[in-house]
């Protein structure tokens, strides 16, 4: 089931590295029907109970996760668990980084879409 609001936004996640050179955690939404240049997609599927230790994003890509839900935690300890249907916005190219951990019995199965870090992103942070 998508995590879909009426109003019109998917849940998302904002990874990104903060002026003290550390990952940092943003809630927040991608709008709907909005559209937004690709440079690159890519499939990828990682096996139950996999993980990635530190690591920063290759490059800056929306990640959409089709199945597995997985918990993300940056250097400084920030947490939350990402579930299908979710978006995470990683933007943390540089600084110390994050790591991820499968937290079900399914794969992860992902899309990533890499996109211009110098065009907008679609991301609309909670309030």
């Amino acid at each position: 089931m998508l995590n879909v609001s009426l109003a019109g936004m998917i849940k998302a996640y904002r990874l990104y590295t903060g002026d003290d050179g550390h990952s940092h955690i943003e809630t927040g939404k991608v709008e709907l029907g909005q559209l937004n240049e690709a440079l690159v997609i890519r499939f990828q599927e990682s096996e139950p109970h996999a993980f990635y230790d530190w690591h920063n994003a290759p490059a800056e890509q929306y990640v959409i996760t089709l199945s597995g839900t997985l918990e993300f935690e940056t250097y400084p300890g920030e947490k939350f668990i990402l579930k299908p249907g979710e978006i995470l916005i990683a933007q943390d190219t540089t600084g110390t980084a994050h790591k991820w951990k499968l937290v079900d019995d399914e794969p992860w199965k992902r899309l990533y879409v890499t996109f211009d870090p110098e065009k907008p992103v679609n991301f609309v942070a909670d309030k």
